[in-house]
């Protein structure tokens, strides 16, 4: 099987231009492909999982990456997928948040010499003279055209910014640039950015020729993939302080049944043979599954060590034990306290059980909170300095522990 057909067997692809060139190019190691990352975050998050697999899976088969940081399309913010303008960000935080992005990517991606690049768009884009933005790359593109993109036809009625009417020109010339610079030939993206990733393809044909090769590739489910990153109590992320070893691995753990055997094969390097056999799984046999995907996951994204203790925390966990010395935990001050004590609703929201106060109080009132198996009957309730110094667990829902110490 051909790495592009493997692709489309793990439900990949959704839509290419020159599918017999990019069959080529990428199954001999011939492509340098870019895929873009917005820094709206200090961490990646599991709605970026499938770009980064696609990237390890493309670059072990001789092809060349190149992670685009949207350092200067993020000043502008994609208005895919929204329904409101994204808060505009400082120039320091930006930045910031791309040297975190290249230090989570690395564990994806080899960046050896030669063999990866990461660039940020900032670097030609905050150069770039307006007047010359509308002669050389708005003369190319059509309004009408422009507006009749998913992405934009979605915001009409409740408004779009003349600023993020600019996205799709800025992305587009993102394209035109690394094809220039780096030799960059091909583009991957969501379902959501086809519009903006044909854009960079006309781009280039239009400013440099017909014969100019420039070929665009979407990931299937990609948009749904950014929705991933989120739960109740907030986004999935690849950062160990932000969503611990544990809680990523019970995240995976958790799919759903009809999820979990298409998670393994678009997200795991698990031979299709062996994902195949796995079709016929059922019932309990599917809980089996699910602990395979969320090991595999937590071992590419953390390590075999701590896969191996999340698993072993959840296992333990799910026969009744409690396992404290892997739990998910968070460590109080005194300056967290208030006369010496803590209300349930303030502890969940600091353990990162609960958005604000009034989901905990939520999840109180349904009886979904217990503390050392004790479930909580009143959102009142609170807890001194000397019952955290000894530690507590609490316990959200079904699966959910956490421990808190001060």
């Amino acid at each position: 099987m051909t790495l592009y057909d493997e692709l489309v067997a793990r439900g990949l692809i959704a839509q290419v231009t020159n599918e017999e060139e990019i069959k080529e190019m990428i199954n001999n190691g011939k492509a340098t492909f870019y895929i873009g990352f917005d820094p709206t975050a200090d961490s990646l998050h599991v709605g970026h999982f499938m770009a980064l697999c696609l990237m390890k899976r493309l670059q072990m088969a001789g092809n060349k990456p190149i992670a685009l940081i949207g350092g200067g399309t993020g000043m502008v913010g994609d208005p895919s997928g929204r329904t409101d303008m994204r808060q505009v960000m400082t120039p320091e935080t930006i930045q910031h948040n791309c040297d975190c992005f290249r230090k989570q990517m690395s564990r994806f991606i080899d960046f050896g010499e030669g063999k990866a690049l990461m660039v940020n768009n900032a670097d030609w884009l905050m150069n770039l003279n307006y007047i010359d933005v509308l002669r050389e790359v708005g003369a190319h593109f059509s309004v009408n055209r422009m507006l009749t993109a998913e992405c934009y036809k979605q915001r009409m009625e409740k408004g779009l910014s003349f600023l993020e009417f600019n996205y799709m020109i800025m992305q587009s010339y993102d394209f035109y640039y690394l094809f220039q610079h780096y030799g960059c030939n091909m583009q991957f993206g969501g379902d959501d950015q086809w519009s903006n990733m044909l854009g960079g393809t006309e781009l280039i044909r239009r400013k440099l020729g017909k014969d100019a090769h420039a070929m665009t590739i979407t990931l299937l489910l990609n948009s749904e993939g950014k929705k991933m990153g989120k739960t109740q109590a907030g986004a999935v992320w690849l950062d160990p302080n932000k969503t611990s070893p544990f809680e990523f691995y019970q995240y995976w753990r958790n799919v759903g049944d009809a999820d979990v055997l298409k998670c393994i094969r678009m997200l795991t390097f698990l031979p299709l043979e062996q994902i195949d056999e796995m079709d016929t799984w059922k019932g309990e046999q599917l809980n089996k599954a699910k602990e395979i995907l969320a090991y595999e996951l937590t071992e590419l994204v953390h390590g075999k060590e701590e896969a191996e203790k999340a698993q072993a925390t959840a296992r333990a966990l799910f026969s009744g034990e409690v396992d404290t010395e892997n739990m998910p935990a968070t460590q109080l001050s005194m300056d967290d306290l208030q006369d010496g004590k803590i209300g349930i609703l303030t502890l969940m929201v600091k353990a990162g059980l609960a958005a604000s106060n009034g989901e905990a109080r939520r999840l109180v009132q349904q009886g979904g909170v217990l503390v050392d198996g004790e479930k909580v009957a009143d959102a009142t309730a609170a807890f001194t300095a000397e019952q955290l110094q000894a530690g507590i667990v609490i316990k959200k829902g079904k699966k959910i522990y956490h421990k808190v110490t001060l």
